[in-house]
């Protein structure tokens, strides 16, 4: 289980105030309030349909929320009137099916970020270097996307989240697609390095273990609605809603 980070600078929190969403009159999220503090990761958990990927969408700017707000720190992100750019928001993002392109190498790929930012190349060669150095790929670097494991494309994936070095980092079931084992030893690592970032997590997944190894706080979903909220204390956690 990854430990909480204590020792590492503060990230920027998340704070969800009586969010909701519809779609041709039906209620997609109803009354959603989240607390994520700086340097904490959040676990949105529950079956497919709940509404914790809808959730994670509202926190990128993907869609706009029809009530409530989200607020990044002392920013206001998104209400009824407002939308940030996801671009603009700070964010990093780990998705499902990797969205990595295949005929960039290992290095173009987490490089694109920043020559989308304007990165000068000097610094960008460094930056790169230094996320794949961190999720264990610095070997790789000059090879196709096509010639690695499924696991070892999650982890290039990770690199591209943080070389832009992200106030924020959100993970949409990012391990489901790899098996069992695979997925247990990747979670620790997300969980690792999350804890040396100190960068605030929101970690959407089916998998209450996976929950459990990442998250500070776990917040159960169903049906649009969060119906259970946990706490880590130490080692257990303990039921807040």
């Amino acid at each position: 289980m990854a430990s909480p980070r204590s020792g590492a600078a503060a990230g920027t929190s998340i704070s969800v105030r009586g969010l909701g969403l519809s779609f041709d009159a039906q209620a997609v999220l109803s009354d959603i309030d989240l607390e994520v503090p700086g340097g904490t990761t959040l676990a949105l958990l529950g079956p497919s349909g709940c509404g914790k990927s809808t959730l994670l969408k509202l926190l990128a700017g993907l869609q706009q929320p029809g009530a409530g707000s989200i607020r990044f720190g002392d920013q206001l992100v998104a209400d009824a009137q407002t939308c940030v750019a996801p671009e603009r928001r700070g964010l990093g993002m780990v998705f499902q099916d990797y969205a990595l392109w295949p005929h960039m190498t290992v290095a173009g790929n987490v490089s694109f970020p920043l020559e989308m930012g304007g990165v000068a190349k000097s610094e960008r060669e460094h930056r790169v270097a230094a996320a794949l150095a961190r999720v264990g790929l610095g070997h790789v670097s000059k090879r196709r996307i096509s010639a690695l494991s499924g696991g070892q494309q999650q982890r290039v994936a990770l690199a591209r989240a943080i070389v832009a070095e992200p106030r924020i980092l959100l993970f949409d079931e990012p391990l489901s697609n790899l098996d069992r084992d695979l997925r247990v030893s990747l979670c620790r690592e997300i969980g690792d390095l999350l804890a040396q970032l100190g960068t605030t997590a929101v970690y959407v997944t089916h998998d209450r273990d996976e929950a459990e190894t990442l998250a500070h706080q776990v917040v159960t979903m169903q049906q649009g609605r969060v119906v259970r909220a946990m706490q880590r204390s130490g080692n257990q956690y303990n039921e807040t809603l």
